[in-house]
């Protein structure tokens, strides 16, 4: 008699058959094509919880085990002060799966909670400071974060409409603060509708947004601030009605950026503004 597969095996394989094509496929694509896992890497892939985090954090697993680059890599969460309720879910979700997690204490939440003005941002900028010290620590040359295709699109409108500028956010970038390190984004191609898609046809639950703030408040995620990035989700969500194919194009766009255009142009720090660009384009007289 045939033995039943884990939960882990049926996720594994569900990866490998039913969304092959939408996660699998994007997932390898974005390693080749912007070469994010090289020969001889030591991969800190950063967990949070979330649904593409730990989605992530599977994707490597199957990689390493087949893949014919020679490289290492360890799975990487951080406790920013999370209720009992909260880490003991991601806990027992990396169990489930089969994820060997490395877990870490910080206290980012008490730092931020009672910050009144972007938390968020503030939480962020720490929590990537902590991840890059600790996978340094062990012996990392790159960590992994689970940001996917439609964060890339929302961030560039977001950049528009609420930041004045045209800036993408990247597959990958240098660390600033740590020498040698790399920060890569593996899901660059894939979907969040694909990411959901794969969630619910595994009736797998993560955690969702479980700071300090949301956990003092009476109020839903939705219901505590019109945020900037759900404003542009139903942004494009509207505009896809009549432009099924907005995602994608907006997606081309920050890979064909016509910069002889540009009114002003920032590069490696240096500012340069229409006058300069335009003389610098001058015709030479034969």
């Amino acid at each position: 008699m045939e033995k039943a597969l884990s939960k882990a095996q049926l996720v594994e394989r569900s990866l490998m058959k039913k969304f092959r094509k939408s996660i699998w496929t994007k997932f390898i694509l974005a390693l080749k094509r912007y070469n994010l896992v090289e020969e001889g890497d030591k991969i800190a892939v950063c967990v949070s919880g979330g649904k593409d985090s730990m989605l992530l954090a599977k994707l490597f697993q199957l990689l390493k085990r087949i893949s014919e680059v020679n490289f290492e890599v360890v799975y990487l969460s951080m406790n920013p002060g999370y209720n009992e309720a909260n880490l003991n879910q991601i806990k027992n979700n990396a169990e489930m799966l089969e994820i060997p997690l490395t877990i870490f204490e910080t206290n980012i939440f008490d730092s931020v909670v009672n910050i009144e003005k972007s938390p968020c941002y503030l939480c962020a900028r720490m929590r990537r400071g902590y991840l890059y010290n600790e996978a340094k620590k062990l012996g990392c040359n790159k960590i992994a974060l689970a940001h996917h295709n439609s964060d890339v699109i929302e961030t560039t409108l977001m950049g528009m409409f609420y930041g004045a500028q045209i800036q993408a956010m990247p597959p990958k970038l240098w660390s600033k603060n740590f020498e040698g390190m790399e920060l890569i984004r593996p899901l660059y191609f894939v979907s969040e509708e694909d990411i959901i898609a794969w969630k619910d046809y595994n009736e797998l639950k993560f955690l969702q947004c479980a700071c300090r703030f949301t956990e003092m408040s009476n109020l839903s995620e939705d219901e505590i601030s019109p945020s900037a990035r759900k404003n542009i989700k139903n942004l494009i969500k509207n505009l896809k009605k009549d432009i099924p194919e907005i995602e994608n194009h907006i997606f081309k766009s920050i890979h064909n950026c016509q910069v002889d255009t540009m009114v002003g142009v920032k590069h490696n720090g240096k500012y340069y503004d229409f006058n300069e660009i335009f003389e610098a384009n001058k015709p030479k007289k034969e």
